[in-house]
């Protein structure tokens, strides 16, 4: 069941023009924080209490400079958060964005995420697998699309690392 929804929820996103954040979706236990590295992207989070996480990230996206973002994720389920952050461009002003993520146990080990954020200026997609190396230490292999409304749209596929503490 968790499998279909996940999919479903992926298709759903895809489908539907719109996109998500670039840090990769982090299963925390309640107080746990993350750093991590993927492709051209940064960051730490730490989970507030059992719901809410606070992060920031930086992105170094070619033609658009550097892009730094503060967000926050609410769990609504064990399988699905809302997401709203702040974006500062090198290029233009800071901007505000909502999305969505879904994320889920693919196999003992190996959990799945989507995840879509949309600003005024641009739209974000994230297809990832995050596989357990450790009790902390998780693989990420990703697909990015970040779509500025103008400009040229950047595709990547990108491997990190997350360690938890």
């Amino acid at each position: 069941m968790k499998k279909s929804l996940l999919i479903l929820g992926s298709f759903l996103v895809l489908s539907a023009g719109t996109s998500f954040a670039a840090a990769p979706l982090n299963n925390l236990a309640n107080e746990q924080t993350a750093v991590g590295a993927t492709g051209d992207t940064v960051y730490i989070e730490h989970k507030f209490g059992d719901r809410f996480t606070l992060g920031y990230q930086a992105s170094d996206r070619d033609y658009y400079g550097d892009m730094k973002d503060v967000y926050g994720q609410y769990q609504f389920s064990q399988n699905v958060r809302g997401i709203v952050g702040n974006r500062n461009f090198d290029y233009h002003d800071s901007e505000m964005y909502l999305g969505l993520g879904l994320q889920g146990a693919l196999a003992p080990k190996i959990d799945g995420s989507a995840a879509f954020i949309a600003g005024d200026e641009f739209k974000e997609v994230q297809i990832g697998t995050a596989f357990q190396l450790a009790s902390n230490v998780d693989l990420n292999v990703t697909y990015t699309n970040f779509m500025p409304d103008e400009g040229r749209d950047k595709d990547q596929v990108e491997v990190g690392a997350t360690f938890k503490f």
